[in-house]
């Protein structure tokens, strides 16, 4: 095995924006390789994501079918959305998102798993919580895709089956649930709502900041 010490460091010697959205920017970036040679990469800048695996008394997940524009068709997914600001505790987006998606609040809230959606091209990272203790709130007035929301609540042995039938695709919905069935199996103890994130993006938003 190589030692770190003697790892090549990646050097981006050159970028540019190319686009920049609500959500995301692209920007292309020149970056030089083992070797000299210099490779143009393409980057999508996002958001923080969060997503919560809303788990009732019962062992059911709180699920929601969601219209998704970019594949043409409704999704199976948890309950999740952006961070507003670069400087909000994802925990507390997550409370947010998980009132306006589903009416619902929880008692208890640890970290299941960070899945870093796609790193071959992009930023994202999702953090998954496990919310616990759930209590009914008032759900804030929906719009757009979220006035169509479908919520159901589906036993973990059943969203586990899902998952892995390929019925639920989402990656965030099937890396938290078999992240929790894992650690239950191992019994392996949940981070702390508040654990650190060292991988959230925050290019985008200082991106945004920066041209206010």
């Amino acid at each position: 095995m190589t030692e770190q010490a003697d790892r090549f460091e990646f050097e981006t010697v050159g970028s540019k924006t190319v686009y920049e959205g609500a959500i995301l920017a692209l920007r292309l970036d020149q970056v030089r390789m083992p070797g000299g040679r210099q490779a143009e990469r393409e980057v999508v800048e996002h958001h923080g994501a969060v997503a919560v695996v809303a788990l009732d008394d019962e062992g059911r997940v709180a699920m929601i079918e969601q219209y998704r524009h970019p594949i043409g068709r409704r999704l199976w997914e948890l309950p999740a959305g952006l961070l507003d600001e670069i400087d909000e505790q994802p925990v507390e987006a997550a409370k947010r998102e998980l009132a306006e998606e589903t009416g619902l609040a929880a008692r208890r809230w640890s970290v299941l798993v960070d899945v870093m959606a796609s790193p071959g091209f992009t930023d994202e990272c999702v953090r998954v919580f496990l919310a616990e203790g759930l209590t009914t709130v008032d759900r804030p007035e929906a719009r757009d895709e979220e006035a169509d929301i479908v919520l159901t609540f589906v036993p973990l042995d059943e969203a586990v089956t899902r998952a892995l039938s390929g019925e639920f695709v989402n990656a965030s919905a099937v890396s938290g649930i078999l992240a929790l069935v894992a650690s239950r199996t191992g019994s392996t103890s949940l981070r702390p709502a508040d654990a650190p994130w060292p991988d959230l993006p925050t290019t985008f938003e200082r991106r945004k900041k920066a041209g206010r």
